[in-house]
């Protein structure tokens, strides 16, 4: 998501012309709607871009009872947020242009919602997936276009708009880790209501944004540049490819940690409602170092030793969750919340590897989509590796070595060069 805000920011002040719109629009959104009311629309809508995949993961072990799902079948559906993001989120910025960013956000939060709503009740696992696919297709509109709402609107204020909702994403990812258990048993009913509950955030924010697009007609359509079109010279670029792969194993151990953590920490005997709190520890852990990590990384000459560290966090977790992984699960929940802070270091290296805006835009458009679908086999194989051996210490192995080939991508991404040189 956040590379796209940093490929639309460096595309938008790429000409005279994005300049003096996105002022525009920030301008005439002092009217009628007010920017205090777009700042609680840009949070209330990060708040609903991680729920519909950490409430799972918090209850992924009743729902695959309840569904009769394999362990395979499991893992498949921790692939589908990768899939959705890396092959729905091109399409935001076309549709904005047509429709306007506030009416496809008001969309994509429907989508959501009805998702939510109606996955658990689909009555199988066929109608589940496809229920969980609209949702996240609604997520991946929201994970494009929030930063194109930050620069349309608050053309002023990008910094600290990112930062909010940046914040309001994370805190949203925690909410729902740590409460979904205790919301189920509070309304009764199984896992079922404990799902279907997080359709009603997304309703929500979909009623604000409602407001939002009805009033949003001064606002320029220029303001919304062509960030998705991918630049084909980009596949000459070894350091654009170091870059895809880093992101794209990073992303891997995200939405497996996401997915499965909590089902890890349950399988050696620690409670439900403790499992999510130690899945909303790792969420929470990454707010202060996406916040701090940026501006240290910008002030080094080589970002591949910060890349070094947060790996080495990673390793020393999933050590912790191979030999014991009840005994110290505070400490492995903080060290793979550090670990998981590579998303950030990964967008600030994106901004720092290219010297125009054009090139900011065309690579972060292959960044994502190369390491989007790099991302999608690492939750199929873990389901697998899980249903097979009946244990974690093959698909923890696994999430281990996965992390030598992310070091080696960092180190190559962290050097002081950019992509133009090399294309």
């Amino acid at each position: 998501m956040m590379g796209a805000m940093v490929g639309t920011e460096g595309g938008a002040t790429d000409t005279a012309d994005g300049r003096s719109a996105a002022t525009a629009a920030g301008r005439a959104v002092r009217g009628p709607t007010g920017r205090w009311w777009l700042a609680m629309g840009l949070v209330l809508a990060a708040l609903n871009l991680r729920p519909a995949v950490t409430a799972l993961g918090s209850l992924m072990e009743e729902v695959r009872h309840g569904l009769g799902m394999s362990g395979t079948v499991a893992g498949l559906l921790t692939s589908v947020p990768s899939l959705c993001f890396a092959l729905l989120g091109p399409a935001a910025p076309r549709l904005a242009r047509r429709f306007g960013p506030a009416s496809v956000v008001c969309g994509g939060l429907a989508a959501v919602a009805a998702g939510l709503a109606l996955r658990p009740f689909a009555g199988g696992t066929a109608g589940f997936l496809l229920l969980s696919a609209l949702a996240l297709a609604g997520i991946a509109v929201g994970n494009v276009l929030m930063p194109v709402v930050v620069k349309r609107w608050f053309p002023d204020r990008v910094g600290p708009l990112t930062g909010l909702y940046s914040m309001a994403l994370t805190g949203g990812s925690a909410l729902a880790a740590a409460s979904t258990v205790p919301l189920a048993g509070a309304l009764g009913g199984g896992w079922r209501p404990g799902l279907a509950v997080w359709s009603l955030l997304a309703l929500g924010a979909g009623a604000v944004w409602w407001g939002i697009a009805a009033r949003d007609r001064a606002a320029p359509a220029a303001a919304v540049p062509a960030a998705e079109e991918p630049a084909p010279r980009m596949v000459r670029s070894p350091t654009a490819w170091a870059l895809a792969v880093f992101f794209g194993l990073q992303a891997t151990g995200a939405y497996i940690t996401m997915g499965w953590m909590p089902q890890i920490f349950r399988d050696a005997g620690v409670g439900a409602g403790t499992a999510g709190l130690l899945a909303a520890v790792t969420m929470l852990v990454g707010m202060p170092f996406s916040l701090l990590l940026p501006g240290i990384a910008a002030r080094a000459r080589n970002q591949g030793v910060i890349a070094l560290a947060l790996i080495a966090c990673g390793l020393a977790g999933y050590a912790g969750l191979r030999f014991a992984p009840a005994g110290g699960c505070w400490a492995w929940a903080v060290l793979l919340g550090i670990a998981n802070s590579s998303f950030p270091l990964a967008l600030t290296m994106i901004g720092m590897r290219a010297r125009t805006g054009a090139g900011v835009v065309r690579l972060s458009a292959f960044v994502q989509s190369i390491g989007y679908l790099l991302s999608i086999p690492g939750p199929l194989l873990v389901g697998r590796l899980y249903q097979a051996t009946g244990g974690w210490g093959l698909p923890i192995a696994l999430l281990a070595a996965l992390l030598v080939p992310q070091a080696v991508a960092g180190v190559l991404a962290g050097r002081d060069r950019s992509v133009e040189d090399e294309t």
